[in-house]
């Protein structure tokens, strides 16, 4: 890993928060992620499920981690299993956690090897009434590799019929979308060193130069600060591309007199940024496209304002849909009449706003959290409206990373990221 060592009280909470909420005799084990093929002997790199990630540490394949709060054995209440190493690894691979490592790590002091797990499981089960299992039900997950966590799953359920099973994603949906104070300094880091990518790029950018020459620029400087890139796949998209909204070719070149959308976001110790800048590619803005620039920043930061304690997501959009329609009647790009015959599942300001404008983020950048639940403090979203012309040839998306406050406004994390159309005209001319 290139981040620095995370406080292991974090785990040691999140595990105690997750096993207060067990049914009483009953196991949780937590898969990592496989190693998944290329092709001959090449593998992707690895990424480590975000549950175990978020309940242990632990940062390595192979790798189990079991909670078993009632075990007669204290010992066997926490327990981690990882893969052996030795000194043929060591050169090969490099270091893995040895159990002392482990420890350090995680706060958990039993640690096994992965051969052991048949035998420790099969004795623990017996003591067990209820086995729970981690399914994936993110409200976007559409997964069609079977995973490592689902091999487990089929297995188990043959091997012990008779016991009853639970979920636990639902007690992890509640958890990891309230974030601790560790968890924001992480994602403030993230959001930082996006901050130096975005800020390199502002003195990069001229007529002519290519998109993916930018995402190199991005890229070096994420990796310079310790993070291992970028958090998704980027979008860099000059022109009418700003307008495809999942556009990740980053292909094309930067014309004078284009707009330059940019939806990036540095990854630090797993946490994801996730950030949205458009910039003139010549370094100044036409009159039209900073009318339409200043109504999405106005729309975001009213938006921002709206995201406190108690407030509900689906609510939340209708209203930002609200902000939106007055834009846009601003810009003239829609009418009252538009607005007065609206199909009222697709409002009239959907034509230049289709998509929603906040999301949780955290250790995913679609990260957990329950859609109809209010809102809680230390919750972490995005806020990311846009206006996409394709007639007038540009689109304009703004998109900043906010911690939801007990009172007030949210905290912006990205506070310090260049976003008035003034600043970024005056750092891309210095």
């Amino acid at each position: 890993m290139k981040y620095h060592p995370v406080d292991r009280k974090l785990y040691s909470k999140n595990r105690k928060n997750f096993m207060a909420q067990m049914k009483p005799k009953s196991i949780a084990v937590f898969n990592s992620n496989d190693v998944y093929p290329v092709s001959a002997d090449s593998t992707m790199p690895f990424q480590q499920h975000r549950d175990i990630l978020f309940l242990s540490g632990v940062d390595q394949e192979e790798s189990i981690l079991l909670l078993f709060p009632d075990a007669a054995d204290a010992q066997n209440r926490e327990v981690l299993f990882l893969k052996e190493t030795n000194d043929h690894i060591a050169v090969w691979e490099g270091e893995k956690l040895t159990k002392e490592r482990a420890f350090e790590v995680s706060g958990i002091k039993t640690v096994y090897w992965l051969e052991e797990f048949d035998k420790v499981f099969f004795e623990l089960m017996t003591q067990a009434e209820t086995i729970y299992f981690n399914t994936n039900e993110h409200y976007r997950q559409a997964v069609i590799t079977e995973t490592r966590e689902d091999r487990f799953i089929k297995t188990t359920k043959a091997k012990f019929p008779a016991h009853s099973w639970a979920k636990s994603n639902p007690i992890l949906q509640r958890l990891r979308s309230v974030k601790d104070a560790i968890e924001i300094d992480l994602l403030q880091t993230a959001c930082d060193i996006t901050e130096k990518g975005f800020r390199r790029v502002l003195k990069f950018v001229k007529p002519k130069v290519w998109e993916y020459e930018i995402e190199a620029e991005f890229m070096h400087e994420f990796l310079r600060n310790r993070s291992k890139g970028f958090a998704y796949t980027p979008i860099i998209a000059s022109g009418n591309s700003a307008n495809v909204l999942h556009y990740i070719e980053n292909n094309q070149q930067c014309k004078d007199g284009d707009l330059l959308l940019m939806d990036v976001g540095a990854e630090y110790a797993n946490y994801s940024s996730d950030m949205t800048r458009t910039i003139p590619v010549n370094g100044k803005f036409t009159k039209r496209q900073r009318e339409v620039y200043n109504a999405v920043l106005r729309v975001k930061d009213e938006a921002t304002k709206m995201l406190v304690p108690g407030a509900f997501w689906k609510e939340y959009h209708v209203e930002v849909g609200k902000l939106m329609t007055s834009e846009l009647l601003k810009l003239k790009l829609i009418d009252k009449a538009d607005v007065k015959n609206e199909n009222p599942d697709w409002p009239a300001y959907k034509k230049y706003f289709m998509h929603g404008t906040s999301h949780h983020i955290g250790l995913d950048t679609h990260d957990y959290g329950i859609l109809w639940e209010p809102m809680k403090a230390n919750m972490v979203f995005t806020v990311e409206p846009g206006i996409y012309i394709p007639e007038e040839g540009f689109g304009i998306r703004l998109e900043d990373d906010v911690v939801i406050q007990k009172k007030g406004e949210p905290l912006n994390l990205m506070r310090n990221i260049p976003i008035e159309a003034e600043e970024i005209e005056e750092l891309m001319n210095r």
